[in-house]
């Protein structure tokens, strides 16, 4: 069997986040700031801060397993045993 190791997720930049309003009936974004007289206003994207956290928190969970799949090399008398472990961990990591 695989050995318990400590996984070390690979370090992903903190997103800008902005704070903002958003309508509870008709789902309006808003996020004023101060004016300097160079505006230009362009649209862009917004997500929701936990549905981002969410998925940054799967992508370095997955990142972890990869990591630890590329730098594992199982015993030849536990091949079976070790794939067996990565494959139940690569399993769980893929339950949506």
């Amino acid at each position: 069997m695989l050995r318990r190791l400590r996984l070390t997720p690979m370090t992903t930049p903190e997103a800008e986040r902005i704070q903002g309003w958003r309508c509870i009936g008709c789902g309006k974004v808003d996020a004023p700031q101060p004016c300097i007289g160079v505006c230009q206003d362009r649209r862009f994207e917004l997500v929701a801060a936990a549905d981002y956290d969410a998925l940054r928190q799967r992508v370095q969970a997955l990142e972890a397993a990869l990591s630890l799949i590329a730098h594992t090399t199982p015993r030849a008398d536990k091949l079976v045993d070790s794939w067996t472990a990565l494959q139940g961990m690569a399993r769980r990591l893929l339950v949506p």
